[in-house]
């Protein structure tokens, strides 16, 4: 799998599937969640609603239509919230894993996200990007790339830093 950073917002990106860093209700929120339930338009939320009516676990996905985003589906991810006290690395490490299963369950072979709980829910920017790199690298996927869209800079260096960290341990 190749991946690819980007300073791109993540509603622009032309893909296969965006990830969504998504309240475990999938009932929009703030954030990404939020600009993903705006820019996709109403669509996505109904289907959350009818799909999943009691909403995801933590370190678990859902998938949805992508609504008007430039992308077929949605895949709603609940990371977890750091500074609520979810600071197991397994459950951050289990939302990318699922990302991945819907992905290659619905045939997506171009996949956009975020940095996973590295926001508001206030995950260690280097430990969540060591842990969303090495995840991806490390799972089997029909997944042929992955762009991380990273606003802030601060995030887009941790993701630099990661993957140059896994290129060292290859060789």
């Amino acid at each position: 799998m190749d991946i690819v950073l980007s300073t791109a917002d993540i509603t622009t990106v032309a893909t296969d599937a965006i990830v969504n860093a998504a309240h475990h209700a999938l009932r929009g929120g703030g954030g990404v969640d939020g600009a993903i339930h705006r820019a996709g338009g109403p669509a996505i939320l109904a289907e959350c609603i009818e799909r999943y009516p009691h909403g995801v676990r933590t370190g678990e996905a859902g998938w949805t239509t992508a609504g008007n985003l430039p992308a077929q589906y949605v895949i709603h991810v609940v990371g977890p919230n750091y500074t609520a006290g979810q600071q197991d690395p397994a459950l951050l490490e289990s939302g990318y894993r699922n990302a991945l299963r819907i992905a290659d369950e619905l045939g997506v072979r171009r996949i956009t996200l975020p940095a996973v709980s590295a926001g508001i829910y206030g995950w260690p920017k280097q430990s969540a990007a060591d842990i969303a790199v090495r995840t991806l690298l490390g799972t089997a996927t029909g997944v042929a790339e992955a762009t991380f869209c990273l606003v802030e800079p601060r995030l887009y260096k941790a993701f630099t830093e990661a993957l140059d960290n896994e290129k060292r341990d290859d060789r």
